[in-house]
Parts: C-alpha cells; sequence; structure tokens
C-alpha cells in the first residue's frame, strides 16, 4: 500500500496537483517528520529507502503550507498595524503676547500706598509671617532651588538670576559665619520702589531676609538704609523691635530653632555706597570705596566672611513666592524676564506713581494705563530714560525689565 501510494504521489507532483488528504497513520507520519527535520535540510539524493522521496515532498509541501500561512498572518498584522490612525501630537503651548494688566490678587506689594497699618497686626492680616517657621524647616537647598525655578532676578538693576546667587554662598562653614546684606541705599535719579517698601511694608523686608538668610545659610542680615530715608528708617526700626518681641527673629526665629538677627545700618548719603563693595566699606566703618575683586564678596565680603548683598524688593518678595509657588511666579512676563516689579515713573507724565506690574509689559501701556499718559499727548515727549536712553521709536514696543 506504501508503495502504491508513493507512486500516487510522485504522479501527481510531475503533473502539479495537489496532494490527496492522508490517512490518520500517514498524516502523524509526516507530522513526525516535521518535528524530527526541517524539509530544507533532507537531501533527496542522498534517500535511499523508495519511500523516503515521497515522504521528503510532503514534508517540504507540508512547511511551505505552513510557512505561507504565517507570511499571510504577519503581512496582513502589519498592514493593519500600518493602517490604524495614530494620535495627532499634542499643540505646542500657546505662547503669550500680551504683558501687563496686573489683578489685584497677584500683587505682591498690597499696601504699596499706605493705606492700612503697615506694623505686625496690620501686616499679619495681609498674610506675612505666615507660616514662615514652615518654610525655614525645609531647609537652604529647597528655598534656593524654588528661587531658581521662579525666575527671579535681582531688582536691583543688575538682574542676576536671585537663586543662582545665593546658592555660591558656602554649603559648610569654615568657622566663618556668613552674612546676608541688604542694599537699601536707593540712590539713582528717579528710584524711590525700596523706599515704599520700607515705610509701607516693612515687615515683608523683615521676613524676607529671614527667608534668604536661611537660603544662604546666613547667621544674621545687615540693612543698609540711605541717610535721607528718615520715616522709612522709623517704621522699618518699629517693625523690627515689633518681630523681635514676637519671636519671628532673633533665637529660634519663628519657633524653627533657627537664630536669626537682623541690624540696621543708617548711610551718609553717599551715592557710591550704592556699590555693594563700597557699602560693605561703609559697614566696616571705613571710607565708602569699591573694593577690588576678586575676591568676591560670596567668599570674602562683610568683615571678610562669605556676603550675599541684595536689594531690598530681591527679598522682600521671596517668601510670597515661596508660599504661592514658583510657577505661580514664573508665569508672568516672557521667559529670563518673569515675575512682577515695583516700576517708579515719574517727570512728565499726568500721574507720577510707583506701582508694581507685570514684567515685559510695554512702556507706553504702563504709563498710559496707570500714569494717564504724558502731558501734552505724547507727541510732546522728548526722551525717556528706562535706565538706559530710549528711543522715541520704541515707545509702544519696549518691554519694561528689571
Amino acid at each position: 500500500m506504501a508503495s502504491a501510494l508513493a507512486k500516487h504521489l510522485m504522479t501527481r507532483a510531475r503533473v502539479g496537483a495537489p496532494a490527496p488528504p492522508l490517512s490518520a497513520p500517514h498524516h502523524h507520519l509526516v507530522r513526525r517528520g516535521v518535528a524530527a527535520a526541517d524539509a530544507s535540510l533532507i537531501d533527496e539524493g542522498s534517500i535511499k529507502n523508495p519511500l523516503s522521496l515521497p515522504k521528503a515532498q510532503l514534508v517540504r509541501h507540508f512547511n511551505s503550507e505552513r510557512l505561507g500561512s504565517s507570511h499571510r498572518f504577519f503581512s496582513t498584522q502589519a498592514t493593519t498595524t500600518a493602517t490604524t490612525p495614530q494620535a495627532p501630537p499634542p499643540p505646542p503651548p500657546v505662547e503669550k503676547t500680551h504683558f501687563g494688566g496686573l489683578s489685584d490678587e497677584d500683587r505682591i506689594f498690597t499696601n504699596l500706598y499706605g493705606l492700612h497699618d503697615p506694623f505686625l497686626k496690620g501686616a499679619m492680616k495681609r498674610g506675612d509671617w505666615y507660616r514662615t517657621k514652615d518654610l525655614v524647616l525645609k531647609g537652604a537647598d529647597w528655598i534656593v532651588n524654588e528661587m531658581k525655578k521662579s525666575g527671579l532676578r535681582g531688582r536691583g538693576g543688575a538682574g542676576f538670576p536671585s537663586g543662582l546667587k545665593w546658592s555660591f554662598m558656602p554649603k559648610v562653614s569654615d568657622g566663618r559665619p556668613s552674612y546676608l546684606v541688604v542694599n537699601a541705599d536707593e540712590s539713582e535719579p528717579g528710584t524711590c520702589k525700596d523706599r515704599e517698601i520700607m515705610r509701607h511694608d516693612p515687615h515683608k523686608l523683615l521676613e524676607g531676609c529671614l527667608i534668604a538668610g536661611v537660603g544662604m545659610r546666613a547667621t544674621a542680615a545687615y540693612i543698609y538704609i540711605r541717610g535721607e530715608y528718615v520715616n522709612e528708617r522709623h517704621n522699618l526700626e518699629k517693625a523690627r523691635k515689633e518681630a523681635y518681641a514676637a519671636g519671628l527673629l532673633g533665637k529660634n526665629a519663628c519657633g524653627s530653632g533657627y537664630n536669626f538677627d537682623v541690624h540696621i545700618h543708617f548711610g551718609a548719603g553717599a551715592y557710591i555706597c550704592g556699590e555693594e563693595t563700597a557699602l560693605l566699606e561703609s559697614l566696616e566703618g571705613k571710607q565708602g570705596k569699591p573694593r577690588l575683586k576678586p575676591p568676591f564678596p560670596a567668599n570674602a565680603g562683610l568683615y571678610g566672611c562669605p556676603t550675599t548683598v541684595t536689594n531690598v524688593e530681591t527679598v522682600a518678595v521671596s517668601p510670597t513666592i515661596l508660599r504661592r509657588g514658583p510657577e505661580w511666579f514664573a508665569s508672568f512676563g516672557r521667559k529670563n524676564n518673569s515675575g512682577t516689579k515695583l516700576f517708579c515713573v515719574s517727570g512728565h507724565v499726568n500721574k507720577p506713581c510707583t506701582v508694581e506690574e507685570e514684567m515685559s509689559i510695554p512702556l507706553k501701556e504702563l504709563i498710559e494705563r496707570h500714569c494717564g499718559g504724558v502731558r501734552g499727548g505724547w507727541d510732546n515727549l522728548l526722551a525717556v530714560i528706562p535706565g538706559v536712553l530710549l528711543f522715541l521709536s520704541y515707545r509702544s514696543t519696549y518691554a519694561m525689565m528689571f
């Protein structure tokens, strides 16, 4: 029977006819052959048994059918995958193009015009000293990292990133104390923003000194006030005494276990003492003359100790940034020019003022929105000095910055 089956299969193979279905014994034989060896490895010329040749053909036929069906399966699957619609990429974030119009809810200095109590009771109602202990306990590294995320730059004019500047202070003490020095020697013509902070919101500055001091691992802060700022000096001194009496400053400040003192020093009106190293010389009782650099104050500053000199506004905004989050602060203005700022507008405008606004607000909008425009109209304007001389053709597009 096997011989007849072999002849029949060979005949059908020559004429190209498909092989007939096998009975169970022969089907089992073919499957065992597939399990024993691949059909491509069978050499038909070397097979001696007369049944081996048709057996090999059967194995090859079976394997080709199996591979063909597998090929069709994968091809169909690949086609299905290729035609499956892909999810569209997310749209890019909408770029902010208009700046200005800061809402009252987003203002940091809520008593800028002295309409409310500037001292401790009123300051606490406005949110100052709220859970300051929790901010202190989060540690120096957390404070510095949050300030870096906020994008805050120095508000004294140079615009150096504040978090980066604070990070220059030594993380491990070599036996010398570290100091924070606040430059309140505001002497630039037309600049009067720090005066409003010290006069009407002194506790914001004092709380900011504690927060910045912890971030720098400083043991004390020195506030150097311009000699002509008499009322500001009195209000700041009164607020300082209140903070010490309430346990907010001094030993175990705010109950955090951190010891931090604040000292107030009065200048004598020398313009040069606005330069940081000349200010340090004056604090030490010497003539206010700039020092050679290096060494820089972060290495050898006040009394030869690590020191960071920073602006009043820069320090005063830090507690609010930490409470509301660096993302909130960075949402105002443009990249590398973010946050809010106090702008002082004086000269030939209808309503000179100091106002807190969003960074990058156009100069023209700032003057029209808060100062009532230029006296006699914009055609009557001859020059603007926003830190540098500005051509009038840029008045509508010039973005206010630090």
